[in-house]
């Protein structure tokens, strides 16, 4: 027989769509609908139940933006409903489109007790009908139905939009109610779309001319022919009976084999603030308890501690349930985080506390230890991970953002990731390039024909479910799976955890390749810099943290105060939610900023009482000056992490210089020319002019910034070619003199912005600084500070979490080029044998560093921080009014120097009245070991834990004294828990722990108090 495989396929295609689809129900009953409309933000349960419903008609528009309108779902089934091949169920159509799932209305069914059932989402719509019906055979259900509005709209994610924030987003309806009926789903049509969804997929990834491609569309045709159009009801068993026989060929000896985890990536904020995200998490989680209930082979992996106690906390019965699932070991908590983070931003001691908050939460709320971390959408890695996630228990990691690259692909997908300080752990990077898999024929091919391991490992891992409120897993996907569990031309599918899955691929390949450093994604650049108030707001969060636990620790040892563990355990928890992978990189709608603005500066202020009262306690009744450093480096005499009188300085010295001024003192010499630029910054110590010939320093330069594809997300190399330099100054004036500090400030506008610029050399200092009072209204625009220096350096050195990284100023390689914006903590240093320069800020993280040769032969290394961008989407009014903002350029600076100089720019000093200093904590003798925190124990034991880090990149060694007594000292990980082996503590008396540590490495010491 003859056969035309497209017009088959097209049969096939037409036969589903107007065959089989309208008979997957057959009788549908209509609901009584009636409907209360919250008038403001959600209410709980009992306070909707209890509301006047009016009637509501089906086909009326519905939901405000961001508004919850509760809907009363009332009937009574028909005698007989259900029986006879089909299933009773109540289906609901809040007015979906075919967009995405979980960027639209979303709703929680509740029974009339309260009892939470499951979400109801695009691809969700049902309810089981016995769930619903009461002892008398009545119908009754509530739905918290919310109108959230698809922010992305035309999927673009570059057109502005005013839906993203409540205030401008309008009150016109979204949505318009399509139905809600009693159905009688027919399981064997429901069965034969299965057979025939998992059969189709298949097809379109065998070869053409394969003889495996033929038999499937043959038996598919077969189907066809067996199935009477009339009576698909009658008849769909016969179309089963016609495919039964290629759903029956098993898998290949040799197939590859996918480990297929349950899974619903929720964004803890993103086009939604955080209040919805506790909703998304209520319905997800509902429905994946429902779905277990239905198929016992179901596995659900979920990370973020945050949003297991947002579930716990609104919806205690909820959490429950989930916490029976997870004792079975079917509903798995990873990550360990307390939220997916950024990992490129968040400070050295956050991170860590990422875990350990995380982990606890984990330990104490439902009695297990991720064992993984889990990040699959973050955008990039950085190389301090490794060693953090293996202090803090970790064995492996997953991710699959870097899949989004723009330029090269990752060379494995199962391979250990080693980190700065050499600390490795093994790393999975699922081949399907999703994590919101359907199961579907595409998805599994493409997990084996990308997988990089082929011939040494067969083994990947695929977490399906629909994401972000979309409703999670469904229970097509687990007959997907059910279907290809073995199936020739498939890969093998397996339902498991994580843990299994990383066990068994540990086992399968013990030894495998290496990747060195940071996971850097070639995407998504513009996220170090987009909502600066959010990244000022995080840094300013984690130095104010810093000093808050050291002081308090030591009001509590010194002085015997009461340590504040439960305002800091939350004030922790507000910070670490705030690092969310869309909140930190400034990715969210605006909403979301102005919320976290605002938590900030409540984090702030409370910080401030917090840090004031230790302080207090302190410096004890008294009229002296006293001076805390909370600076691991002594400063102007005062002690690190101690108090003292400050000596102040004297030499600094202002003159006018041929219309612009000199600013100086024994270590550096500036000039600022009439433009307000500096011509000039000479290093007096060692005789050498810091600045490239002819180039000006403090030089503002603005970009277009009109990203190809995601406007806050990215910043996109052809930013380069459209460069205005600011030069014109409104004015440049003295404004500062005095033997301890000279000043200059210059007024700059432009567009519709300005910028006050001060520019200051303080006594004894080699450290030019800058303050930057920015008013800034400009769109679609980059502002970045250059720095071009005479200095041929071949690499920068940026500070990251624990330490730095080395990048190359050139672009030899596609991986080079592509690396054109990068991350930096507090500081950059670019240097060359004997001699280097230091840029530090106290709020900013975009960075570029290039190289160039000038005509006279010499190299000009420019360093340039990324101060602000005004993207359009998703927050049209990004980054737009006041910002301050800090800098400072170190000469003659070592790495060394450059450490020192970013914790002073970040923590200053703090002047209280008292009787006088007290003695530091505890003193660090030895260079290159840096105090991180100090604390009290988690257990609230009061032992007083430290954290320290090797920071110049070279061996060192250092003996730590306390100034308390102790009974003994211990290494610890990141946790608090005491190490087997140590691996820094070489000496370990209680009055002076002596320790040796690698480069970059973590230690955590544990004082138990005498």
């Amino acid at each position: 027989m003859h056969l035309n495989p497209a017009l088959v396929e097209m049969r096939v295609e037409r036969f589903v769509r107007e065959r089989l689809e309208p008979a997957t129900y057959r009788r549908r009953v209509p609901l009584e609908v009636a409907a209360w409309v919250a008038p403001g933000e959600p209410v709980p349960f009992a306070e909707a139940a209890a509301a006047a419903y009016e009637p509501f008609a089906v086909g009326t528009a519905w939901g405000r933006p961001w508004g919850t309108t509760w809907f009363r779902l009332t009937g009574r089934a028909p005698e007989g409903f259900g029986g006879d091949g089909t299933r009773a169920e109540v289906v609901v159509d809040l007015g979906y489109s075919d967009v995405q799932p979980g960027f639209q209305a979303e709703a929680t069914a509740y029974r009339p007790d309260g009892t939470v059932l499951k979400g109801l989402h695009p691809r969700n719509r049902y309810l089981p009908l016995a769930a619903v019906t009461g002892p008398d055979g009545a119908v009754e259900v509530l739905l918290e139905a919310s109108s959230n509005p698809d922010v992305s709209g035309d999927g673009v994610f570059a057109t502005p939009t005013r839906l993203g924030d409540p205030a401008t987003a309008g009150t016109d309806p979204l949505y318009r109610f399509a139905g809600a009926d009693l159905a009688e789903l027919d399981v064997q049509v429901w069965e034969l779309q299965q057979d025939v969804w998992t059969l189709r997929g298949l097809l379109a990834q065998l070869p053409e001319a394969s003889t495996r491609r033929a038999e499937v569309l043959r038996a598919l045709d077969d189907a066809v022919d067996a199935v009477d159009p009339w009576d698909v009801a009658g008849t769909a068993s016969a179309g089963r009976a016609a495919l039964a026989g290629v759903l029956a060929q098993p898998a290949s000896a040799s197939a590859h084999r996918v480990t297929a985890v349950g899974h619903a990536h929720i964004d803890s904020a993103w086009l939604w603030p955080t209040r919805e995200t506790a909703r998304k998490c209520a319905r997800t989680f509902s429905n994946v308890l429902a779905l277990m209930d239905e198929d016992p082979d179901l596995v659900f992996a979920c990370s973020s501690a945050q949003q297991y106690a947002w579930v716990r906390d609104a919806q205690p019965d909820l959490f429950e349930r989930i916490k029976k699932r997870v004792a079975e070991g079917r509903f798995v908590p990873v990550g360990g985080m307390w939220v997916e983070s950024d990992t490129n931003m968040p400070g050295g001691e956050a991170l860590a506390r990422q875990f350990v908050v995380g982990k606890r939460f984990f330990a104490e709320e439902l009695g297990v230890e991720p064992l993984d971390v889990w990040l699959p959408d973050s955008f990039g890695y950085t190389a301090a991970l490794p060693q953090i996630a293996v202090a803090a228990g970790a064995r492996w990691f997953l991710t699959q953002k870097p899949s989004w690259n723009e330029v090269n692909r990752m060379p494995h997908h199962t391979f250990a990731w080693e980190g700065v300080d050499g600390t490795r752990i093994f790393t999975h990077f699922p081949p399907a390039d999703t994590y919101n898999s359907d199961l579907g024929g595409e998805d599994l091919a493409r997990a084996e024909r990308q997988f990089a391991e082929k011939g040494r490992a067969r083994r990947s891992l695929l977490p399906f479910g629909y994401g972000d409120g979309g409703g999670g897993p469904t229970r097509e996907m687990l007959a997907a799976a059910a279907r290809t569990r073995s199936l020739e031309g498939s890969p093998v599918v397996e339902l498991a955890g994580p843990h299994d899955f990383f066990r068994q691929a540990q086992a399968e390949y013990p030894d495998p390749p290496v990747w060195s450093g940071e996971i850097y994604l070639e995407f998504h650049r513009g996220t170090y810099t987009s909502q600066a108030r959010t990244k000022r707001g995080n840094r300013r969060s984690e130095h104010l943290l810093r000093e808050a636990e050291l002081w308090a620790a030591a009001a509590a040892v010194q002085r015997g105060a009461d340590y504040p563990h439960e305002a800091l355990e939350r004030l922790w928890r507000v910070v670490l939610l705030q690092q969310f992978h869309d909140i930190l990189p400034g990715s969210s709608i605006a909403w979301v900023h102005r919320e976290a603005e605002a938590r900030y500066a409540e984090v702030a202020a409370e910080l401030e009482e917090l840090i004031g009262a230790s302080l207090g306690v302190l410096a004890g009744d008294g009229e002296e000056a006293v001076a805390f450093n909370a600076s691991p480096f002594a400063r102007q005499d005062v002690a690190a992490l101690g108090s003292g009188f400050p000596r102040p300085g004297a030499g600094a010295r202002a003159s006018a210089s041929a219309g612009g001024f000199v600013l100086e003192n024994e270590r550096v010499r500036v000039v600022v020319d009439r433009d307000g630029l500096m011509s000039s910054v000479l290093d007096l110590a060692a005789g050498r002019e810091v600045l490239a010939p002819g180039a000006r320093g403090a030089l503002l330069q603005l970009h277009r910034d009109t990203p190809t594809q995601w406007d806050a997300w990215d910043v996109d190399e052809h930013y380069r070619r459209h460069t205005t330099d600011l030069t014109a100054a409104e004015s440049v004036e003295l404004v500062e003199e005095s033997a301890e500090r000279v000043a200059v400030r210059v007024v700059r506008r432009f567009g519709d912005s300005r910028v006050e610029q001060v520019l200051s050399v303080a006594a004894g200092s080699a450290a030019v600084e800058l303050s930057f009072d920015v008013d800034w209204h400009e769109r679609q625009k980059l502002l970045k500070l250059a720095f071009p220096l005479d200095v041929h350096a071949d690499r920068a050195a940026s500070e990251i979490q624990f330490g730095h990284v080395l990048r190359p100023t050139h672009a030899n390689t596609s991986w080079d080029a592509a690396r054109f914006e990068t991350c930096a903590h507090r500081w950059v240093h670019v240097g060359e044998n004997g001699y280097g320069v230091a840029v530090a800020n106290d709020s900013t993280y975009g960075h570029d560093t290039g190289r160039t040769t000038r005509p006279d032969g010499g190299t000009t290394t420019t360093v340039r921080l990324s101060l602000l961008r005004a993207p359009l989407f998703p927050d049209p009014d990004a980054d737009q009014g006041r910002h301050v903002l800090r800098t400072s350029l170190l000469v003659g600076a070592g790495i060394p120097d450059a450490v020192r100089e970013g914790y002073r720019l970040n923590l200053p000093l703090r002047e209280v009245r008292g009787a006088g200093p007290v003695e530091p904590l505890l003193a660090v003798e030895g260079d290159g070991v840096v105090v991180e925190a100090v604390k009290l124990a988690e257990d609230r034991s009061g032992d007083v834990v430290v954290r320290f880090y090797e920071a110049h990149g070279g061996r060192a060694r250092a003996t730590v004294r306390p100034s308390f007594p102790a009974a003994s000292v211990t290494e610890t990980d990141l946790l608090e828990r005491d190490v087997e082996q140590p691996r820094a503590l070489r000496e370990a008396r209680p009055d002076a722990a002596v320790l040796e540590l690698r480069p970059f490495q973590i230690t955590t010491l544990r004082w138990r108090r005498a």
